[in-house]
């Protein structure tokens, strides 16, 4: 698996090279946009740009940058798969609107090569001044929870950095993230739809909106919720309100100053792995082994973990994470 994983790489690595030195010949390097075009493992992103009316912009310089770049942080095939999206049809499962902010989420003013993507530093994206963050965990640097596969392809108009992850982020606080879930103003399903309901049943929507606190929170799915025994808003809107206060309390995790727990925003690759840690409403949740940039989690009442299916999502107060189990 190590030996497949790490040929994908090198043959990534070797092709992109490989567009750039034969662009050279001609003394002019290809666009970014000309860059996915070429390499088929870039095509769901080529059809996501497409889609997303950016792939004009970055066929050209950057006219806000004296010298033209820009920089972009390219999920691969795999990176977009891992969200269901495979081919360009099922884009078709992602408001425009969400699609074009992701991909600007990619996408940074300038040139930020990549001796500069260093450990504890973030940087702009061109989404509403909206950050990303370099974190260093073993070997390999990320860029939120995504890991940075190779950097530094040049581009006639800037530098492309090849992750394994799609970038997501809402521009909203938690709440509002878990709304335009809810609601299909991401995705034209709507998701989230049970916990957002449980929330509103809890009165917890003032808390998880504050600016100052940042979470990291376990978004159940409305599948999750249903699997636990809760099979409709009706019954979520009949529970003991305490109870579920309590159930959502297990969702949560917090900078806990008092004991130098630094849990809130949190992306995967942050989080510590084959570890207890406590929970907003203080049940010992138990984090699973980092693997392929996720992590299992799983509550004291729970026969299995619970897996990630959306990881990394950031939110203006913190990072949201859906998961497919209610941790109990």
């Amino acid at each position: 698996m190590n030996y497949f994983f790490i040929s994908k790489v090198l043959g990534l690595c070797l092709s992109l090279a490989f567009l750039t030195a034969c662009d050279k010949k001609d003394d002019e390097a290809p666009s970014i946009a000309s860059i996915a075009v070429a390499n088929p493992d870039f095509q769901v992103l080529e059809d996501a740009a497409i889609r997303g009316d950016v792939a004009i912009v970055l066929s050209n310089k950057n006219l806000n940058d004296p010298a033209g770049n820009y920089t972009v942080f390219a999920p691969t095939n795999a990176a977009f798969a891992r969200l269901g999206l495979v081919q360009a049809a099922d884009l078709d499962a992602l408001q425009k609107p969400f699609l074009t902010n992701t991909l600007l989420y990619h996408v940074a003013g300038g040139l930020l090569p990549g001796s500069s993507l260093q450990p504890g530093g973030s940087s702009p994206s061109a989404l509403s001044g909206l950050t990303r963050r370099y974190i260093k965990r073993g070997n390999d640097l990320y860029v939120n929870g995504s890991k940075i596969l190779a950097t530094d392809v040049k581009a006639a108009n800037g530098v492309v950095h090849v992750i394994d992850k799609v970038l997501l982020a809402t521009g909203g606080n938690v709440v509002e993230s878990a709304v335009a879930l809810q609601s299909g103003g991401a995705f034209v399903k709507p998701e989230l739809t049970f916990l957002v309901a449980a929330v509103l049943h809890c009165n917890l929507q003032g808390l998880l909106s504050q600016p100052g606190n940042n979470y990291t929170v376990f978004a159940p799915t409305d599948q999750a919720f249903k699997d636990a025994g809760i099979p409709s808003i009706d019954a979520i809107n009949q529970m003991d309100v305490a109870v579920l206060t309590g159930i959502l309390a297990n969702h949560v995790l917090y900078n806990n100053a008092g004991t130098n727990l630094l849990l809130g925003d949190k992306f995967t690759s942050e989080l510590p792995e084959n570890t207890a840690v406590p929970a907003f409403g203080g049940a010992q949740l138990q984090l699973g082994p980092f693997n392929n940039g996720t992590l299992t989690v799983k509550g004291p009442g729970n026969t299995a973990p619970a897996n990630m299916v959306i990881p990394d999502v950031q939110c203006t107060n913190g990072v949201v994470h859906v998961i497919d189990k209610v941790l109990l």
